[in-house]
């Protein structure tokens, strides 16, 4: 029977705009799991709804995994309980998991539509007749056509909406072929395409930091910011995906996807209302007013030892890194450079946003006074879990004289008393897909402009150069950012912030 959280409400229509009230009880919903079995399902989707079934924000749910695989449900409860006490950020007692695995169940892909079918109408009984369906594509991009063709034989479209994984399409005409088949089964008010980047709590801090603060707001434009920087380096390697990355490379697997809806963020207006259309409006103009990308602005690099990998061509062009230069034609941004890179096997893992501000005049200080000689100041966020952000600017150096030194503010989410209400980035985005809010994924029109605006650089891409494991880069990336320069890695380290306790 549905537990005592759920409560039976209106499914919206396609088309409609739903409400943002974060706490207002769901309909129970059956969560379809396709990609069950794989990396992603292991390491997040299933930690997280394990995690979000016991939480006050999620309904009654039942998951149904399906794969290639041919798994008894009790095998994939097996697999799941690992996946979760491995790399589950929440742990769980034993009733918990119980309460869990009770609504879990498998079918295999190779049984057939008819199969999946009985599954969710079994589940949806025990739900109730105002179930919901959310339909996860945990696939490969080349398997998203015959899974959404999977659940229109399976009559399993109504009521239901479908989440998406990157990357969506690979170049222009590509996405706009895989829209118009998607478009053929749901609407595009059930379908959201997903990035979990925008789901982490740092990413959505910016839209509160820039249009809740009378402070930052008035000077977020060219007239006061000289540049920004979206640095998000991976020390990972391929970690035994040579079969997808091999085709994709960083620009289409992170750019695209990750990068540039982070930028969408720190550039859009501030929309009519906190409100998902409202919002996507407003992302979709940056992605509009986007200069195209010129080839001659880009660096791409390849670690050394990367075509030695297992699945790998020994003469591939494929990059696994790619820093660029992007600018934006609007009132508020023009002539202000957007600095992006990413990269495989680099020196650190890091999410970070670097305002960079215009400096003050210098002449009324001393020769030799320190005023400068660290650069701007910026305002950082960092994207990582902990969702720090810092502020760093000029103050004089306790004792005589008139010396400077650059100091710094720092927050952390983990200083807060709510730091325990913080969900994971996928936990954040199912539970939004499950409310049919659209705020944090992308639109149809956004991935196209997107797509569009890369044409002369997937049509003629710069040679890629050799970069060594562990390092920032090729060193053509210093020259691309000139006279600026990188903020990574930074001079001063992040102050770890402790939570605060009562009557503090």
């Amino acid at each position: 029977m549905p537990d005592s959280r759920t409560q039976t409400i209106a499914y919206p229509a396609p088309g409609a705009r739903p409400s943002r009230r974060d706490l207002e009880p769901l309909a129970p919903h059956v969560i379809v799991l396709f990609g069950a079995t794989g990396d992603l399902a292991k390491r997040k989707l299933l930690p997280g709804l394990a995690y979000l079934q016991q939480s006050r924000f999620a309904p009654d749910v039942r998951i149904i995994g399906t794969a290639m695989e041919e798994l008894s449900s009790d095998e994939f409860r097996a697999r799941a309980r690992l996946a979760v006490d491995t790399y589950g950020t929440h742990k769980i007692t034993e009733d918990e998991w119980a309460q869990f695995s009770e609504r879990l169940e498998y079918v295999s892909t190779k049984e057939g539509p008819g199969a999946l079918a009985a599954a969710v109408k079994t589940a949806e009984t025990v739900l109730g007749p105002d179930t919901c369906r959310l339909h996860y594509l945990s696939v490969p991009p080349k398997a998203a056509r015959s899974v959404i063709q999977m659940l229109r034989d399976a009559d399993l479209v109504d009521r239901a909406r479908v989440v998406m994984e990157k990357p969506f399409g690979d170049n222009l005409q590509s996405a706009i072929e895989l829209n118009d088949f998607v478009h053929e089964t749901f609407d595009e008010s059930q379908i959201f395409r997903i990035d979990h980047f925008l789901g982490k709590e740092a990413a959505q801090n910016i839209l509160a930091f820039r249009f809740a603060n009378g402070l930052f707001e008035p000077i977020w434009n060219r007239n006061f910011i000289d540049h920004i920087q979206i640095d998000i380096p991976e020390s990972l390697g391929l970690d035994q995906r040579a079969t997808f990355y091999e085709p994709t490379g960083a620009f289409k697997d992170m750019v695209v996807t990750h990068v540039l809806q982070v930028l969408a963020f720190v550039a859009m207006e501030p929309p009519t209302a906190l409100e998902p259309r409202a919002i996507s409006e407003e992302k979709n103009k940056v992605f509009r007013s986007m200069l195209p990308i010129q080839p001659s602005d880009v660096v791409r690099g390849q670690y050394g030892g990367y075509r030695s990998e297992e699945g790998v061509a020994p003469d591939s062009d494929t990059e696994t890194f790619i820093a660029m230069k992007v600018g934006i034609d609007n009132w508020r941004w023009a002539g202000v450079p957007f600095y992006l890179r990413t990269g495989k096997k680099m020196a650190e893992g890091m999410r970070i946003i670097s305002i960079a501000f215009k400096e003050a005049p210098k002449t009324m200080f001393p020769s030799g006074s320190g005023v400068g000689s660290q650069g701007p100041d910026h305002l950082t966020f960092d994207l990582a879990d902990s969702s720090r952000v810092s502020l760093s600017f000029y103050g004089k150096r306790p004792g005589p004289g008139m010396r400077l030194e650059k100091l710094s503010m720092q927050f952390s989410t983990q200083e807060t008393e709510t730091a325990g209400d913080v969900l994971e980035a996928y936990e954040r985005l199912i539970l939004d897909a499950m409310r049919g809010d659209h705020t944090l994924f992308t639109t149809a029109e956004g991935i196209e402009s997107l797509w569009e605006n890369s044409t002369l650089l997937l049509e003629d891409p710069p040679p890629v150069k050799t970069y060594a494991p562990g390092t920032w880069g090729p060193n053509a990336i210093h020259q691309l950012i000139a006279p600026h320069a990188w903020r990574l890695p930074f001079e001063r380290e992040w102050r770890e912030g402790k939570p605060a306790a009562d009557g503090d």
